[in-house]
């Protein structure tokens, strides 16, 4: 029969395997997500920018409801 202070060790052993695996995963989606936030923030500033610059050309192409 095995010793069981082995099969402790051997189980704890997987256990910190799959620990250390699931910290890069999150460290990756972290990372990913923060990617994600980046773009959403250029696009918004872009898009806020686009806004400003129609509202600069309707007036001009007599394009406004007032």
């Amino acid at each position: 029969m095995a010793d069981p202070e082995n099969i402790v060790l051997e189980d704890l052993r997987h256990v910190r395997g799959a620990i250390d695996d699931v910290r890069d995963d999150i460290r990756q989606i972290k990372q990913r997500v923060g990617n994600l936030e980046n773009q959403y923030a250029n696009m918004s500033n872009r898009l806020d920018r686009m806004d400003v610059r129609i509202e600069r050309i309707e007036p001009r192409l007599d394009l406004t409801d007032a």
